[in-house]
């Protein structure tokens, strides 16, 4: 059951995690015995991707101040960003996100049938409306025409935020929000929509339903938690030192 309740995607830890949260003192290698004599096994994640965004030879660009270091000390503080596309038989949906580094969680995103700048701005309004970004959070994207317009750069600015870029292209770069993309598309368990709207169904379920409240993934201090569950943790914590 838990194993199809991941979407058929946990392999053995976390699989193993999950029978532990509900207070089952499995041993991991009788797990993976388990999973092995019933056939069961976890996704292996694509690696690569074309990337989507072009850069704007004459845009201005900003300086990169994230620096491949894609760890937060608490939420609100660095987000990164990028766009994908979804292919529905009535063409592609492009989707832009931002995920707060310090909990992985989804907390913008924004779905159209096309990625001018506005895509990514909506997707920020959203992260801005419902998330407690500090003053100052770093917005890393890549360079891409999207995250250089004027348009990002003045809600960036009027939200007292700071943007941040890598390279356009450089996956190593944008790391985190790749990570994201390849999740996505490895574990929504769909590789072509009918429809558009059949489409962002789907992802608004993956994102809201699975991947910010149910999926696993393990924190260097906390172990195994969702994205949410990693949240309030940190609110707890500071809750604890104020």
């Amino acid at each position: 059951m838990i194993h199809i309740a991941s979407r058929r995607n946990y392999g053995v830890p976390r699989v193993t995690a999950e029978l532990r949260r509900q207070g089952r003192p499995v041993n991991r290698k009788r797990v993976a015995r388990v999973m092995r004599e019933h056939g069961i096994a976890g996704n292996s994640r694509r690696t690569g991707r074309r990337s989507l965004t072009k850069a704007d030879t004459k845009a201005a660009s900003s300086p990169d101040l994230i620096g491949r270091d894609f760890i937060a000390t608490r939420p609100g503080t660095k987000i990164v960003g990028d766009i994908t596309y979804i292919p529905t038989a009535e063409g592609w949906l492009y989707l832009a996100s931002w995920l707060d580094l310090a909990t992985r969680e989804v907390i913008g995103y924004s779905m159209a049938d096309h990625h001018r700048a506005e895509l990514v701005v909506d997707a920020l309004d959203m992260a801005a409306a419902l998330s407690r970004l500090e003053p100052g959070c770093v917005i890393h994207s890549d360079r891409g025409s999207e995250y250089t317009s004027g348009q990002l750069r003045d809600r960036i600015r009027k939200l007292g935020y700071r943007q941040s870029m890598g390279r356009t292209g450089s996956c190593f770069d944008n790391a985190a929000a790749e990570s994201f993309w390849a999740v996505l598309k490895e574990e929504i368990g769909t590789r072509f929509w009918p429809d558009r709207a059949t489409a962002r169904a789907d992802i608004f379920e993956f994102v809201e339903t699975f991947y910010n409240r149910r999926r696993l993934r393990k924190h260097i201090h906390w172990g195994y938690l969702t994205p949410h569950e990693t949240r309030l943790r940190y609110r707890q914590d500071q809750a604890l030192a104020a």
